[in-house]
């Protein structure tokens, strides 16, 4: 179970995971030591799963973001489970989601422009058997939030 001190660790690292564990400590009021270790089984019981690194999209060559609804045709294990490994596989694909509700997935994509959209989605969704429907949403902003939820019994 994670404590008032778990979460203002997570907070600070959502925000910056640059941090040393330096800074990390100081401003949690801790040692150093128990900051390490705290964030050491915060790793180990798959609290914390990594660390990333924001990348501005143009700077990548992703001039268009879109939303890809998808509805599959059938449902079994096997089927849901192989058009998700299919979705990991493309690097278009930034985050997929397996949803409930009318559709299936919810499939965050960032593509050159408008023409590698529409030749992506023929190419990745609606060619595939299992795809039954898709609809697609322009993004035209996006940014994660980095607060965190309230704590569990917090106030």
């Amino acid at each position: 179970m994670l404590d008032r001190t778990d979460y203002a660790l997570l907070r600070l690292l959502r925000k910056n995971a640059r941090l040393s564990n330096k800074d990390l400590a100081a401003r949690v009021g801790i040692a150093p030591s128990t900051a390490l270790e705290r964030v050491r089984r915060m790793h180990a019981d798959k609290v914390l799963l990594g660390y990333h690194a924001e990348i501005a999209p143009a700077a990548i060559g992703v001039g268009l973001q879109a939303m890809v609804s998808v509805r599959l045709a059938r449902h079994s294990r096997t089927l849901v489970d192989g058009f998700h490994a299919h979705l990991l596989a493309l690097p278009e694909v930034l985050a997929c989601y397996h949803v409930a509700g009318a559709d299936d997935f919810l499939v965050h994509v960032g593509v050159r422009d408008s023409d590698h959209l529409r030749n992506f989605t023929l190419t990745a969704f609606t060619e595939r058997d299992e795809v039954a429907h898709i609809e697609t949403r322009l993004i035209f902003e996006y940014q994660r939030n980095v607060e965190l939820p309230p704590r569990p019994g917090a106030e």
